[in-house]
């Protein structure tokens, strides 16, 4: 099973209408919420039973009064939908995997779910998508062939509107031309093979933070709550929008990359939560998305049936000689490797990706 995601075309009014959508889906799940709360004193009731009342008042009775008239005009599987990512809120929350379900609100972002209550749709390949109870909408980038998926999940990122759902069926494993790779992860340059290419995060990147701290500091020094405050904060949230997918594009396009080059694919298990402890790299290393670079690394390998390897996170890669296995210290500013012993003379990052390349675990009791 994998997801596919794309981006909506709208104009106005079918950007309003998504608007309604989500609004609708909000009151719904904070009005299941606020009545399964209520009854919390009533311990003989369970989660379930109570929304599936909670269901039937809001059809029954709720719909049918002139102030909630509006919701007869939009898709009733949102409202179905909502009370289900409810009572899956409360099951996370009674099995310890969560919090007790908050309230929803607009600042938490834009969704909502619909799906087709006659069974799974053919989606057509091409620029537009047909999105059951909601109507057919036109794509930025075409569906690159016939898909069959039932639920739809429509979010707001930014300024755009996404559709996502997911295919119930397995990519065709590609035959990679390459063997096997080591990588490291840097700052200085985000990811060094161990064949010496090198990438570095994109400049525009870089240039789009710099115009982000330029704006937020503008925004701070302007009345508060003012119209030009407003503006400028909603030229913060597009560039803000700007440079999650320029991050995102960046690193998809590299994990795919790799996925498909590379049979065997080496990577140090990097404790990221400990490398933000370091204030000093902890900006850097949050920008450049570390743990989004294994995450995605990890389901792509399996997806184009490459194989992945966690080193250990305790190999001392950057301090071994990649030439001869002499270990020495190395700070963090020293960015050759000048191995006293054999005279290997390389980039840090290139020593440290073929140590990781030509690392095996030890045996046990070895």
């Amino acid at each position: 099973m994998f997801a596919v995601k794309r981006a909506l075309k709208l104009n106005n009014r079918e950007a309003t209408l998504m608007a309604k959508h989500a609004g609708f889906r909000r009151v719904v799940f904070n009005f299941g919420l606020s009545l399964r709360t209520q009854m919390y004193s009533e311990g003989q009731f369970t989660d379930s039973k109570v929304l599936n009342e909670v269901k039937k008042v809001l059809t029954n009775y709720v719909k049918k009064q002139p102030e909630f008239a509006w919701m007869n005009q939009l898709s009733s599987r949102v409202d179905q939908n909502a009370l289900i990512d409810l009572k899956d809120a409360f099951s996370r929350y009674r099995s310890g995997k969560a919090g007790h379900p908050r309230f929803a609100s607009r600042r938490d972002g834009q969704s909502f779910t619909v799906d087709s209550s006659n069974g799974k749709v053919l989606l057509s390949a091409g620029k537009t998508i047909k999105i059951p109870t909601l109507g057919t909408f036109r794509l930025y980038e075409p569906l690159e062939c016939g898909y069959v998926s039932q639920t739809f999940t429509i979010s707001k990122e930014g300024n755009r509107w996404f559709v996502s759902f997911c295919v119930d069926a397995q990519r065709l494993p590609v035959q990679q031309p390459e063997g096997s790779v080591g990588i490291d992860v840097g700052v200085k340059s985000f990811v060094t093979l161990s064949n010496s290419q090198v990438f570095d995060a994109p400049k525009p990147l870089k240039q789009a933070k710099t115009k982000l701290a330029r704006l937020q500091g503008k925004a701070s020094r302007q009345i508060k709550g003012s119209n030009n405050q407003r503006k400028t904060y909603n030229k913060i949230g597009r560039l803000a929008r700007t440079i999650a997918c320029i991050r995102k594009d960046f690193l998809h396009k590299l994990t795919t990359y790799l996925a498909k080059t590379f049979k065997l694919i080496k990577i140090e298990d990097l404790n990221v939560r400990g490398l933000l402890a370091n204030h000093k790299l902890a900006r850097a290393i949050s920008d450049l998305g570390f743990y989004e670079f294994r995450r995605q690394l990890k389901y792509k390998c399996k997806m184009y049936g490459a194989s992945l390897v966690l080193i250990d996170r305790w190999f001392p890669s950057s301090k071994i000689c990649a030439n001869c296995g002499h270990k020495k210290d190395m700070p963090l500013a020293e960015r050759i490797y000048n191995c006293p012993a054999c005279g290997l003379l390389i980039d840090r990052d290139l020593n440290a990706s073929l140590n990781i390349l030509n690392w095996e675990p030890k045996a046990i009791g070895g």
